[in-house]
């Protein structure tokens, strides 16, 4: 085991390796394109195999879709409806293994309810197929994770989630399924799988993939994004896990075969927890989509849409028409409606879905009606489609398709290998209590600590005791400490304030203008740890401002097009060198 840390130092090491696999007998055996959960977990099944890898990422890890979703682990229910019991059962066991044994400190039961307009058949049918979704869930062992589902009359569904229109329901349905922080989810994937040896570099970005005398990719020409640099990396297999840029990616291959993918939009918001009165969370469904009403912590999450987006891929957002839509929606069953003024926050992410079939010349293996693993040069490998929670079945997937026959001798073992911060997390409260009660925490606080970093909280304890200003809480962030700040940088890789404010925290959409207030704190917080002088610290600062401003003014607009181009205003963050910074 190595050291799971992921900082500016271990950046530039593993940047450093990558450049060595030129060098005879230094090829990787793999290199992964694309830092969300999906490439995390690639990284993690390929060096737990004993398999040599590296992932890069162009922009910050978990930066697109996988910072974006609902934030839950779920079976998907709604597949029941399409009588798809393969991929439900897939997932299930998928979401009990992270509750139980592999992330039981970040994933986390919650209770939902389905409510019912109609008394006899509706209760029958729905009721049907969630006991059947309660039984899938119960196949693996026997043994089940999360309660049983329950039948409520209105009486119950309305003690159970007062602010529930008297009149939009004769009951409801209550089941279980789990949530979970997304980016921090990938980054611990990521984190583990950088202490079983992968080497992990974000902020760059693969420009080229490089060919044998055979035609096969044989490795990649990357980009160092904060120094403008360039070189080569050889690899026995370039597994590409882009997402939305599977195509993209595949292009730099110069072949026009592989997947077919195409960007579905799906926005949420976030409303105060004491706005609304409820002690669980609603599925509805809509004639577009399926809504979700989340508690989760302070605030509820509300989400989510599911319309095509053909603007720029990097930058979703959510428009005045998407916001307009799930408050109308959710306020189809709420007795006191919510408005504009009660969002203190949205986000959008992009779906990537797969079209039907594979480009000409392509070999795949559609090991699921949600993924799909392809190959249409040798030596590069796609996968794309799928869904968060199975993530880790996608990693294997790819993984097992890289290897062929060799997999058989080398079989995936992540199902038995939990997260970081996952051994011991339990026990760490009792171990730490009396040096939390001597920094002053709260127990809300201290539960916001382990439901974040699990049995790692005693590194973020190490550091208050350090420096016991930083075992204080933001001023205008006070649902975050300080040495919060600090161990994203010292620990999860943070470079830019935009990796503070928008993954390693969710503090741009928990708090109002996108947390403006307390940036001023987070920027001299991240100049002192990483060095920054007075300009690079004001030229970090004003590129927030103005990303924060370009997000605002794109929810104002109507639709899409309009929001896409107010976006397009802001300079974003990389490539540094574009705007005449040095690393």
């Amino acid at each position: 085991m190595t050291d799971s840390r992921l900082t500016a130092q271990t950046r530039d090491s593993a940047l450093a390796r990558l450049a060595a696999s030129v060098k005879p007998g230094q090829e990787l055996d793999i290199l992964v394109i694309g830092g969300g959960v999906t490439g995390a977990g690639i990284a993690l099944d390929a060096v737990s195999r004993g398999l040599s890898a590296a992932v890069v990422e162009a922009q910050d890890w978990a930066s697109g879709t996988s910072s974006r979703s609902s934030k839950l682990m779920h079976g998907g229910l709604r597949y029941l409806q399409m009588l798809d019991f393969k991929l439900v059962l897939e997932a299930l066991k998928e979401r009990d293994l992270l509750l139980t044994e592999i992330a039981p400190h970040l994933v986390r039961p919650i209770p939902f309810l389905y409510p019912l307009r109609h008394r006899v058949f509706e209760r029958l049918f729905v009721g049907a197929g969630i006991m059947l979704y309660d039984l899938l869930a119960s196949a693996r062992t026997g043994k089940r994770a999360l309660p049983f589902h329950r039948h409520l009359s209105r009486k119950a569904l309305n003690e159970t989630f007062p602010d529930f229109a008297k009149d939009a329901a004769v009951g409801a349905i209550e089941y279980w399924d789990a949530n979970v922080d997304d980016a921090r989810f990938v980054l611990t994937v990521l984190r583990t799988a950088v202490e079983r040896g992968a080497h992990a570099a974000a902020r760059t970005q693969v420009v080229e993939l490089t060919k044998n005398a055979a035609g096969a990719v044989d490795g990649a020409v990357l980009m160092d994004l904060e120094t403008g640099s360039t070189f080569t990396v050889k690899a026995k297999t370039v597994i590409s896990s882009t997402g939305v840029w599977t195509e993209e990616s595949q292009s730099l291959a110069g072949n026009d075969g592989g997947l077919r993918v195409l960007a579905s939009k799906g926005i949420h918001i976030v409303v105060p927890r004491d706005r609304i009165e409820g002690s669980a969370g609603l599925i509805l469904q809509t004639s577009k989509s399926v809504l979700f009403v989340i508690p989760w912590s302070r605030y509820w999450v509300i989400g989510t849409t599911d319309t095509p987006w053909t603007e720029d891929l990097m930058n979703p957002v959510a428009t005045a028409t998407d916001i307009d839509y799930v408050i109308a929606e959710a306020n189809k069953v709420l007795a006191r409606p919510i408005s504009h003024a009660d969002v203190v926050g949205t986000w959008a992410g992009l779906r990537p879905l797969l079209q039907p079939g594979t480009k000409t010349g392509t070999q795949s293996a559609k090991v699921s009606r949600e993924h799909t693993v392809a190959s249409s040069v040798p030596g590069l490998v796609s996968i794309a489609g799928g869904k968060f929670t199975t993530y880790r079945v996608m990693a294997k997937d790819a993984v097992d398709f890289s290897l062929g026959a060799a997999a058989k001798g080398r079989p995936s073992v992540t199902e038995h290998i939990p997260l970081i911060g996952a051994d011991g997390f339990k026990a760490a409260e009792r171990e730490l209590r009396s040096i939390i009660d001597g920094l002053g925490w709260s127990s809300s606080m201290t539960d916001h600590l382990f439901h974040r970093y699990g049995a790692n909280v005693r590194d973020i304890a190490e550091i208050a005791q350090n420096d016991p200003s930083l075992a204080m809480p933001l001023e205008h962030a006070p649902a975050y400490l300080r040495a919060e700040i600090v161990y994203a940088i010292t620990h999860e890789g943070a470079l830019h304030l935009d990796d503070l404010m928008m993954r390693r925290t969710r503090m741009v959409y928990e708090y109002l203008d996108e947390a403006m207030d307390a940036l001023p704190e987070v920027a001299e917080l991240a100049k002192s740890v990483l060095g920054w002088s007075d300009e690079q610290a004001a030229r970090e600062t004003e590129l927030y401002r103005k990303r924060a401003a370009a997000d605002a003014d794109a929810a104002d607009q109507p639709d899409d097009a309009s929001a896409a181009r107010v976006r397009a205003a802001a300079v974003e963050i990389v490539p540094m060198v574009a705007l005449g910074a040095s690393s």
